[in-house]
């Protein structure tokens, strides 16, 4: 999002800073993760695939990306590189254009050195502070993984409240599973050569 393409929000354990082509061997390195993948529900792709979403990142309109620095590495190491202090990145996606007052929020601690030290929860903290107060949002979701107990933690602690929603992915195997459930379902022309109602 280009509203936030010049802003750096600091934290007392995170600073937030603008998704930008420098960030993007690390976080394309982190990407590899299988964990990753399952707990962000993310494909891999390849560095040119990375660069690529990165740039589409920053010019969607409906999206919102900082990358998570870790404020003691940046501090401890003035000079260096951001690439070095990164931890994670956290996202609001403005995802119902019915309704603009609607963010999605996602956070990613991707380095394993960097979790379960509160770095997650100030960066969602800060993001939904930066949703209100910039974006105008007065309603946030969170779509975590059953499995991914962590994150359904920190947001119950952040005032989230959880709802069940249950997804199916129709690949090929549930196509055929559902077409042998439904095979003695017939379709018909509704009400056959009658203009009247019933």
């Amino acid at each position: 999002m280009r509203l936030n393409q010049n802003i750096l929000l600091l934290g007392k354990k995170v600073v937030l800073v603008p998704y930008t082509s420098e960030h993007v061997p690390r976080y394309h390195e982190w990407m590899k993760s299988e964990e990753l993948q399952r707990l962000t529900a993310s494909e891999p792709l390849t560095l040119e695939q990375e660069y690529a979403m990165q740039r589409s990142w920053r010019d969607d309109a409906d999206k919102c990306t900082f990358i998570v620095l870790d404020a003691a590495k940046r501090q401890a190491q003035p000079g260096h590189s951001e690439e070095s202090c990164m931890a994670g990145d956290v996202n609001l996606f403005l995802t119902d254009p019915g309704d603009p007052s609607l963010g999605e929020i996602e956070v990613m601690i991707a380095e394993p050195s960097c979790r379960g030290q509160g770095l997650g929860t100030e960066a969602v903290l800060m993001m939904l502070l930066y949703g209100v107060t910039r974006l105008g949002l007065t309603k946030f979701e969170a779509k975590i993984g059953q499995g991914n107990e962590p994150s359904i933690r920190m947001f119950r602690k952040l005032h989230f409240e959880q709802e069940v929603t249950l997804r199916l992915m129709m690949s090929e195997p549930e196509r055929q599973w559902l077409l042998e459930q439904t095979s003695h379902v017939q379709e018909k022309p509704y009400r056959e050569g009658t203009s009247e109602p019933c």
